[in-house]
């Protein structure tokens, strides 16, 4: 839902504007009617000068590098330009007093940095704390559907793989999808990508990140980590296999849970048919069930597929699948943004 209209307007600031993630921060700004004062796009000096369409007008590409932040030019600055760039500006910007919603990794797991999902966890949002992490893409639309069942019995064991979009690697990895799939069509030789190590057209990659001492990837410890953080239990057990899939956008997920209370197949559709964010498509015999498709460009998160886990009592099965780029990143950074303003603290 857009926001509603108030009085206020604020100067909002967006980094690493013209990225993939950036330009949809950009969109959904818009499309929500955040109450945008003054809008000031940044990226890297090679991005300078572009322009970028916002309310029927064009805005220039500031370069980061020359902008000395200050709270008297921005309220509010949306980072999306990778945690290099934000281990080093982030701070410079909530220093001066500008709240700081950064969707890399750069500060997800620091103590003294909220991790925020509004659904689940607003109020860590606070005057005294203007850096915000907004989590992984895979981890957000796991825990919009798990935490209230969470609240409602406990989770004590989750058991995820994930089947990831190639947008989740950045526009050379939609490219590498495009030329491998077209290549095939012409029954031509399939290229070697520029983005992935690996063909990913006709295949499934089970890596995404590198792999840790574990066995497991960064990007499977980003899940077990940021739940635990994001739904305030450490005594919550994850085991994670994420793999990246050809799907232009929108990541799905197989998740298995455990819970010390035992919920019916009844009590979990009721409780997430009426929990904030949360779409039940659950309808096997009729064929509805989440797909990429249907998640594209939405707002919610979608779940189906329903059913007792019979390996294990308290056992629980289901199928998550949300947009990458808008719930996944742009998206909830923007439902931050509006909770700041909500909670009167932008």
């Amino acid at each position: 839902m857009s926001v509603k209209k108030i009085n206020k307007q604020y100067n909002v600031g967006v980094v690493g504007a013209t990225g993939a993630v950036g330009q949809e921060m950009v969109s959904l700004l818009e499309k929500r009617k955040f109450p945008v004062k003054n809008l000031r796009l940044f990226a890297s000096e090679r991005s300078a000068g572009k322009k970028v369409k916002f309310a029927g007008v064009e805005v220039a590409v500031e370069e980061l590098a020359k902008y000395k932040p200050s709270a008297a030019d921005l309220d509010v600055a949306l980072f999306s330009a990778g945690a290099a760039i934000s281990k080093e500006y982030a701070p410079k910007f909530a220093d001066a007093g500008i709240y700081v919603i950064d969707n890399s990794s750069a500060w997800r797991m620091d103590p003294g940095v909220p991790l925020v999902v509004p659904e689940i966890n607003s109020h860590e949002l606070s005057s005294d704390r203007k850096l915000i992490a907004n989590p992984n893409c895979s981890t957000i639309q796991m825990v919009v559907v798990l935490n209230p069942l969470h609240k409602a019995a406990k989770i004590k064991r989750i058991v995820v793989a994930t089947y990831q979009a190639v947008s989740g690697a950045g526009a050379w990895a939609i490219e590498d999808l495009k030329m491998q799939t077209k290549a095939y069509v012409e029954n031509k030789p399939i290229p070697k990508g520029k983005k992935m190590a690996h063909q990913i057209a006709f295949n499934l990659i089970p890596q995404i990140d590198v792999f840790m001492d574990n066995g497991y990837t960064k990007e499977e410890m980003k899940m077990v980590n940021e739940t635990q953080k994001i739904m305030g239990d450490n005594d919550i057990k994850v085991s994670a296999t994420c793999i990246r899939v050809p799907v232009f956008r929108s990541h799905s997920e197989a998740v298995w849970i455990e819970t010390q209370k035992r919920l019916t197949i009844t009590m979990v559709r009721d409780i997430l048919s009426n929990s904030e964010g949360v779409v039940l498509l659950d309808d096997p015999a009729a064929g509805k069930y989440p797909m990429p498709l249907d998640a594209e460009c939405k707002d919610v998160t979608y779940v189906g597929r329903i059913r007792e886990d019979i390996s294990v009592p308290n056992g629980l099965a289901m199928w998550i699948v949300s947009d990458n780029l808008w719930k996944g990143a742009a998206l909830n950074a923007v439902q931050i943004a509006e909770q700041l303003m909500k909670l009167q603290l932008l």
